[in-house]
C-alpha cells in the first residue's frame, strides 16, 4: 500500500472516466490514487440505468478489448439485453443493456478497491498544484496535498454544478453532492477557459404504483431465445447447457464482456467469474430478464407543459448552458414539435428488485407539482408516485480543443481531462476517454510512446479527433454515422481491431489473448476460400439441400454461398471442411467478410489511398483562400500555420478528414495544371 503522498498517477472522479483512468493506470503497474466524492457512489449511473446503444456499445466493446471493465461490471449487473437495428447489417448494430444501477456501483466499487496499486480515497479536490504550467498533485479541501507525475481530471458534471427544478436552484455535481466551485475557479486561474453546458435527468417512480396491465412489454433479446421455465436454476445444470450458452453468445452476442463469453464457454477463472457464478445460482442472470414497459405521452400531458412554460427554466433564460441535441428535455420536445400527438416513453427498471423505473424520455425540470401533473396524465401512471424528481443541472467543460489527441492539455503540462469536462455525454463516452487518458498518462510515466487510435480503426479514434479537431459547443454523442469507415468498425470485430494493442501492453489475460490471435489467424488463412469458384454440381446441391439451404443455377464465388443471411457457423462447418476446427467467433467474420466482400475491399482501398494522400507535399505559395468546401476558420488556421504536408496539416487542431481531403484535391488539380 502507498504510504507517503506520492504517486505516479492521481485521477480526480470516480463517475465513468474515473474507473477506466484508475483501472487501467493500475493494471499497467502505475502506483495510483482515485479521489472521489462519495466512495459509495463509484459508478453511480446519474441518468438512465443503461450501458450502450447505436455507436455506444461500439465504444464499450473497445473499452473491454482493451482491457477497461465496463463491459464486465454491465455484463455481471444486466436485467436485459438487445441488439439494436438487428434487422440491419452489422456496421450499424448496438449492444444495449439495462442495469441494475446499485449491482453495477457495487460491482465497480469493489473492483476498484481490490485492485493492486490502487488506492482509493473519499475526498473534495479544490486545486490542481502545479509549477510553470506543468501539473504535478492536488490540493484537498481539507488542506492535505497528494503528489503524481501525472493528473488525470474525470469531474463530469460537477464543475459549478448548478441544479434548476423550476425556479429554484442548488449548488450540486448531481442531486445530493455538493458541487465543485473552487476547482472550477482554479482551473480558469490556470489558464484553462471554461464555458457551460446542460443536461438533464427524468424522474423516479415507485414500481408498485405502476398500473402496467395495459401496457406495451419490453423484453431483452434472450427472452426470444430461451424460455425461463425451461431453465434450470441450478449452476452446474446451467453451464451444462454449453452448447444453449454458446450460441446464446454468438447470435450477436448480448453480452459485452471477452470475460463473460470466456467463462461461460470455457470455465475459465477472471475478476466476474465469482459475481456471475453467484448471480446464475439465484437466477437474475439472463435470461431471468426483466420487462420494461413502453407508454405515451398524449394531447393532456402537452396541454399542461405548455400551459407552464413560463415556468421552465429551459424558457425563462434561468438555464445558460446548451442542452444535448439528441436527448431533448420534455419541455424542448413539446415546444419544438407540438404537432406531434404522443412523444414515446419507456418505463425502465432500476434494480432487480423494481422499487423503482426511470421514466426515459422525459427528461424535465419543470416545478416538482407540474411534474406530478404531468406524470398524472400518462396512461399507466395515473396512480404513479414519483420518488424522485427529474432536473436540469448545468455545469463548467473545456473546449477539447485544448488538448492533445492523447487528452492531454495544451496549457497544463501533465494534466489530462476526460468525460463531460471535454463537452461529451454519456456513460460509454465518459468511459472510452477515461481509458484513453489513462493509458496515455501511464505510457508517458513509462516512457513509452504514446497510443492514438485512428479514425479509421476504432470509435474512440472517431470521437477524441471529433473533439481535439473541431471541439463542440452542444453536449457531444457518438452516433455510427460520425465514422467514415464504420462497415469496417463493427462491434463484433472489435476484439480484433484492438487486438494488436491488448497485446503489446499486456491489456487482456494470456487465455483471451491466445483464443483471440488464433481465430485471427485462423480468419487470415481461410480468407482466400472466399474467392474460391463454387459450382452447382450434384455433390455441391446435395450438400445445401441437407442443410436447408437453396440451391443455385450458375457458377458464382463462395463467398455469396457463405454471405447469405439464413448461413451459421454449423452449416458453413458442413460445406468446408477447412471450417471445421474454427471457432463460432472466427466463422462469423468470415460470414460478414463473404456477405460485403466488395464494400469493406472499397473501404480497405480508401483508408490506404488516404493514408498514402498524407505524405502530400503543400506548395509553398499555395492559397487557402476562397477553396471551396474550406471553412473561413479552417482556412485561416491553414494560413496562420502554414503546413508542409497533409499530415501536419492534418494535426492542426479544427482541421477535419473532409478538409484533408478538399485540399488533397486541390493540391491534385494545381499539379495537373487544372
Amino acid at each position: 500500500m502507498q504510504k507517503n503522498n506520492n504517486f505516479d498517477t492521481i485521477v480526480i472522479g470516480g463517475g465513468h472516466a474515473g474507473i477506466e483512468a484508475s483501472n487501467i493506470c493500475a493494471k499497467l503497474g502505475l502506483k495510483t490514487l482515485l479521489i472521489t466524492h462519495l466512495i459509495d457512489n463509484i459508478g453511480l449511473a446519474s441518468c438512465n440505468p443503461a450501458i450502450g446503444g447505436l455507436g455506444k456499445g461500439h465504444l464499450v466493446k473497445e473499452i473491454d478489448s482493451l482491457g477497461g471493465l465496463m463491459g464486465a461490471i454491465t455484463d455481471i449487473s444486466g436485467l436485459q439485453y438487445r441488439i439494436l437495428n438487428a434487422s440491419k447489417g452489422p456496421a450499424v448494430r448496438g449492444t444495449r443493456a439495462q442495469i441494475d444501477m446499485d449491482l453495477y456501483r457495487k460491482f465497480a466499487r469493489d473492483f476498484l478497491l481490490h485492485t493492486q496499486n490502487l488506492v482509493v480515497m473519499q475526498g473534495e479536490v479544490t486545486e490542481i498544484l502545479s509549477k510553470d504550467c506543468v501539473a504535478n498533485g492536488v490540493k484537498l479541501s481539507i488542506g492535505k496535498e497528494f503528489y503524481a507525475k501525472k493528473i488525470i481530471l474525470t469531474t463530469g458534471t460537477f464543475l459549478s454544478g448548478l441544479i434548476h427544478i423550476g425556479r429554484k436552484t442548488s449548488s450540486n455535481g448531481r442531486a445530493g453532492e455538493s458541487a465543485s466551485n473552487a476547482l472550477s475557479e482554479n482551473l480558469k486561474s490556470l489558464g484553462i477557459p471554461l464555458m457551460r453546458l446542460k443536461t438533464g435527468t427524468c424522474p423516479r417512480i415507485l414500481g408498485n404504483s405502476i398500473d402496467s396491465s395495459d401496457l406495451e412489454y419490453h423484453y431483452g433479446d434472450s427472452n426470444k431465445q430461451i424460455d425461463p421455465l425451461d431453465m434450470p436454476l441450478d449452476f452446474e445444470e446451467f453451464l451444462a447447457l454449453k452448447d444453449c450458452a454458446r450460441e446464446k453468445i454468438n447470435q450477436e452476442a448480448p453480452y459485452f464482456s471477452l470475460l463473460t463469453q470466456d467463462f461461460l464457454l470455457n470455465k475459465q477463472e477472471n475478476i466476474i467469474s465469482e459475481h456471475l457464478r453467484e448471480r446464475i445460482k439465484n437466477g437474475i442472470f439472463a435470461p431471468y430478464e426483466l420487462p420494461c414497459f413502453v407508454t405515451y405521452t398524449n394531447e393532456r400531458t402537452h396541454e399542461i407543459i405548455e400551459s407552464n412554460f413560463h415556468n421552465a427554466p429551459l424558457f425563462t433564460g434561468q438555464i445558460q448552458g446548451v442542452g444535448p441535441r439528441y436527448c431533448p428535455s420534455i419541455e424542448d420536445k413539446v415546444n419544438r414539435f407540438r404537432e406531434k400527438e404522443r412523444h414515446q416513453l419507456f418505463l425502465e427498471p432500476q434494480t432487480y428488485g423494481k422499487g423503482e423505473y426511470y421514466v426515459n424520455g422525459l427528461s424535465t425540470s419543470l416545478p416538482s407539482e407540474i411534474q406530478e401533473e404531468v406524470i398524472s396524465s400518462i396512461k399507466g401512471l395515473e396512480n404513479a408516485i414519483i420518488t424522485r424528481y427529474g432536473y436540469a443541472i448545468e455545469y463548467d467543460y473545456s473546449q477539447p480543443t485544448n488538448l492533445y489527441h492523447t487528452l492531454e492539455s495544451k496549457i497544463v503540462k501533465n494534466l489530462y481531462l476526460a468525460g463531460q469536462i471535454n463537452g461529451t455525454t454519456g456513460y460509454e463516452e465518459a468511459a472510452a476517454q477515461g481509458i484513453m487518458a489513462g493509458l496515455n498518462a501511464a505510457l508517458s510515466v513509462l516512457g513509452e510512446e504514446s497510443l492514438i487510435l485512428d479514425r479509421s480503426e476504432s470509435y474512440i479514434g472517431v470521437m477524441i479527433d471529433d473533439l481535439v479537431s473541431k471541439g463542440t459547443n452542444e453536449p457531444y454523442r457518438l452516433f455510427t454515422s460520425r465514422a467514415e469507415y464504420r462497415l469496417l468498425l463493427r462491434e463484433d470485430n472489435a476484439c480484433f481491431r484492438m487486438l494488436p494493442y491488448a497485446k503489446k501492453l499486456g491489456l487482456l489475460n494470456e487465455n483471451i489473448l491466445d483464443d483471440l490471435q488464433r481465430d485471427l489467424d485462423d480468419i487470415k488463412s481461410c480468407e482466400e476460400i472466399l474467392d474460391l469458384s463454387y459450382t452447382p454440381s450434384h455433390a455441391n446441391l446435395s450438400m445445401l439441400k441437407e442443410i436447408g439451404e437453396e440451391g443455385f443455377s450458375n457458377k458464382c464465388e463462395f463467398s455469396l454461398i457463405l454471405g447469405r443471411d439464413s448461413m451459421n457457423a454449423n452449416k458453413m462447418r458442413f460445406l468446408e471442411s477447412r471450417f471445421r476446427n474454427l471457432s463460432d467467433r472466427a466463422l462469423k467474420q468470415l460470414q460478414i467478410q463473404a456477405k460485403y466482400k466488395s464494400y469493406i475491399q472499397k473501404q480497405e482501398l480508401q483508408i490506404r489511398r488516404a493514408r498514402s494522400n498524407l505524405s502530400m507535399e503543400i506548395p509553398e505559395d499555395f492559397v487557402y483562400d476562397n477553396i471551396s468546401g474550406l471553412s473561413l476558420e479552417v482556412i485561416e488556421k491553414l494560413n496562420a500555420n502554414r503546413p508542409k504536408n497533409l499530415r501536419e496539416a492534418q494535426m492542426i487542431s479544427g482541421i477535419t478528414p473532409a478538409s484533408i481531403e478538399v485540399l488533397q484535391l486541390y493540391i491534385t488539380l494545381r499539379k495537373q495544371g487544372a
